[in-house]
């Protein structure tokens, strides 16, 4: 269901484009490494053709139809701050035993800020090195910019930007990376990803022209 609603969606809220590096594969039992902007993130993934399972806040399985909707696809919710936030990593690596993607975000949360600019991911949290070193799957390192121009700061100004988006229909960009393989050391592994994620983004958000991007 969700998938069918991302590919209504995102045609119709923006113009998606999407580049990739020559190795780069969403293959099933692949963990799927993207910054997080914007509540737009997920569907814009999933627009690509890819059905992945997604990990997200335990709070989006309290909103009516949406949380029944993921739990019946078999989502993952993370419960920050607490010691039920392994069970995610227990039910993540269930999903890609069976063959399936992970969708995670690393940062762990939204940017606090309230303009719609891009800006390089956040420090990683460790549970995509720990997902990846329990699990072995490939990582790959996915890079989205102008997800912020549908919906980004207040709440009042996301509802306003995703009511919008359909007449704006902002440029967004997708930038697949070549998978990597995690090594060394959980900090290490860490550090990696969010390189690669970086590298994934700078390639998305210089295809749209952000300046962060430009200027780096």
């Amino acid at each position: 269901m969700l998938s069918r609603i991302a590919d209504i969606l995102v045609p119709a809220v923006g113009r998606l484009s999407v580049t990739a590096d020559p190795r780069a594969e969403l293959a099933p039992g692949s963990i799927i490494a993207a910054n997080h902007t914007s509540l737009a993130d997920p569907a814009i993934v999933i627009a690509l053709g890819a059905e992945p399972v997604v990990m997200a806040a335990a709070g989006l399985w309290r909103v009516p139809l949406l949380g029944r909707a993921l739990a019946r696809e078999g989502h993952v919710p993370v419960i920050r701050g607490d010691r039920r936030a392994a069970d995610a990593l227990d039910a993540a690596a269930d999903a890609l035993e069976q063959g399936r993607m992970i969708l995670i975000y690393a940062e762990g949360g939204l940017p606090r800020r309230r303009d719609a600019a891009e800006a390089a991911p956040e420090t990683f949290r460790s549970g995509l090195a720990r997902l990846a070193e329990r699990t072995g799957a490939p990582v790959v390192p996915v890079g989205r910019a102008g997800a912020r121009r549908i919906t980004s700061g207040s709440t009042m100004k996301q509802l306003a930007g995703l009511v919008t988006a359909p007449v704006r229909r902002p440029h967004l960009h997708v930038h697949v990376g070549a998978p990597v393989e995690l090594t060394g050391e959980r900090a290490m592994r860490t550090v990696r990803a969010r390189t690669a994620v970086t590298t994934a983004w700078r390639t998305a958000a210089a295809h749209l022209g952000e300046p962060a991007a430009l200027a780096a």
